[in-house]
């Protein structure tokens, strides 16, 4: 107090705190202090929580709804507590003060003594979808088809034959892709030819194309095995591609191994036998090599009949790649309707495709046979299969289509 007026002297502008001015501060500091230290008791130390909850969790809870933050570690006294009053039922645990909840889900964390427990937070409930009905069987669904069974093959000069099991079974029914017969939708059949050739074009047809489609392998292909089973595998139907003599030989050419009007009948069978044991496993044959669909050959009446009665015997079905010829005569089988790929262009393959869907709406049935597998072809087939159904029509294999043989029927 006795520097003050020397510091008024120096000009500056202080003035000397009062007695009572003094005693409030000091009154409002101590008040401070106590507060302060009443407010630490009752708090108490810190709860110290699991590592993994906070933010954190709160952060992973907004990008996984479902998934639940782990339990805070409970404190000493929490552990005793829960230890002496937790009882357990069958799926829930409780303890005393809190509802049933499932057994293995989190704790709440403690509140600290004398603090009211905090309201648990809203979380809105993510719904659950509930899952999805078991779809019926579909016509497209993958139903491998067996490899070729021992005892119906016989031994030929050039292989195995296929021939009808002692017990009557037929190759054309034991190797066919089983189809609802109920379904009463305009069925749609498709033969793709040219197979087995190019390892790398039938291995994008397996694997591209609907199961349902049929796939005829060339009986000049050396290495099938392979390509054969995942056919199989995929429940796809396989015909063999028999070389006989087409419109224009011999400047078009069905192979060495061709069955020709200039040869015996003698020559034919064993040419027959040969094209028939090339590979197993395979519902029956198909007139064409190709784009070479055997016009020629098939004009001669007793040869086409004599070829289709030796199909008979060994239990196979027949497919005429002719559209317009009649139901072979003297087996199981079908004709063609629609050549898709000839013209092969982009837009005459749809043009083909669509006359192919309008034949099965107005006769319930229609087949089309493609001779020679290539990228285009391919490409138009799947999408077009791809959408089939969504116009009402289903897409079939061809042993769905084959009928008795009527040796009455006329034959071109």
């Amino acid at each position: 107090m006795a520097r003050l007026p020397a510091l008024v002297g120096a000009g500056l502008p202080l003035r000397p705190p009062s007695l009572k001015a003094l005693k409030w501060f000091w009154v409002a500091v101590l008040l401070g202090f106590a507060g302060s230290g009443a407010i630490l008791a009752v708090l108490g130390p810190p709860v110290k929580l699991a590592p993994g909850t906070g933010p954190r969790v709160e952060r992973a809870l907004e990008t996984m709804p479902n998934a639940a933050p782990e339990a805070a570690a409970p404190t000493p006294a929490g552990q005793a507590a829960a230890g002496s009053a937790r009882s357990t039922t069958a799926g829930t645990a409780t303890t005393p003060g809190e509802t049933a909840r499932p057994a293995g889900a989190a704790a709440p964390i403690a509140a600290p003594p004398g603090l009211a427990p905090a309201a648990p937070p809203v979380v809105a409930a993510v719904p659950v979808p509930e899952p999805p009905a078991s779809p019926p069987p579909a016509a497209n669904a993958e139903r491998a088809i067996p490899r070729a069974e021992p005892a119906m093959l016989e031994v030929g000069a050039y292989g195995p034959l296929p021939k009808i099991g002692a017990d009557g079974r037929t190759p054309m029914r034991v190797y066919a892709r089983p189809f609802d017969r109920n379904d009463l939708r305009p069925r749609v059949a498709l033969v793709l030819g040219g197979l087995g050739m190019n390892a790398a074009l039938t291995d994008e047809a397996i694997r591209r194309l609907p199961p349902t489609v049929t796939l005829a392998f060339s009986p000049y292909a050396t290495q099938v095995a392979l390509l054969l089973d995942r056919a199989r595998g995929r429940g796809m139907e396989a015909l063999v591609a028999l070389p006989l003599e087409p419109t224009g030989y011999p400047l078009n050419s069905p192979g060495d191994r061709a069955l020709l009007t200039g040869l015996s009948s003698a020559e034919n069978s064993e040419r027959l036998d040969w094209a028939l044991s090339r590979f197993t496993g395979f519902v029956g044959a198909i007139g064409a090599l190709g784009p070479m669909r055997g016009e020629r050959y098939a004009a001669m009446g007793d040869r086409l009949g004599s070829l289709q009665e030796t199909l008979q015997r060994r239990g196979l079905m027949y497919v005429d790649p002719r559209p317009g010829a009649t139901t072979p005569a003297r087996a199981w089988g079908v004709a063609a309707d629609v050549v898709v790929d000839d013209p092969p262009g982009r837009l005459s393959i749809d043009r083909k495709l669509g006359v192919l869907e309008g034949i099965a709406r107005e006769r319930g049935t229609a087949l089309g046979y493609a001779g020679e597998a290539t990228p285009v072809l391919l490409d138009r087939l799947a999408a077009w299969a791809g959408s089939l159904e969504s116009r009402g029509s289903v897409l079939v294999p061809v042993s769905v289509l084959m009928r008795r043989p009527d040796a009455t029927a006329d034959r071109r």
